[in-house]
């Protein structure tokens, strides 16, 4: 099992959208191959940064599995508007 990190930077004043793109964008993970979980966590001291944490299997379910698939598409039409910058994200596991 891993986790995928992804830090999200939104455009200032568009939060509430970004939220409810998310909301909408449940299923997608739900229903995606290998995903176990997904959660988005907003920080407290810079509102308009986010973490989606999400569990999978294995990295090659995130980043062959539902990368390649037509749901990572509806991912990104659902929230990348709100994109401030690309995503970082990483990938890690417990020790």
């Amino acid at each position: 099992m891993i986790r995928e990190i992804a830090q999200i930077e939104v455009r200032p004043g568009t939060e509430q959208e970004f939220e409810k793109g998310v909301a909408e964008a449940k299923p997608i993970f739900d229903r995606a191959d290998g995903c176990q979980a997904a959660v988005l966590w907003r920080s407290i001291e810079n509102p308009a940064r986010y973490r989606l944490v999400v569990t999978w299997e294995t990295v090659e379910h995130h980043t062959v599995k539902f990368r390649g698939s037509p749901d990572f598409q509806r991912w990104r039409e659902l929230v990348g508007e709100y994109f401030a910058a690309p995503p970082e994200v990483e990938h890690v596991y417990a020790v």
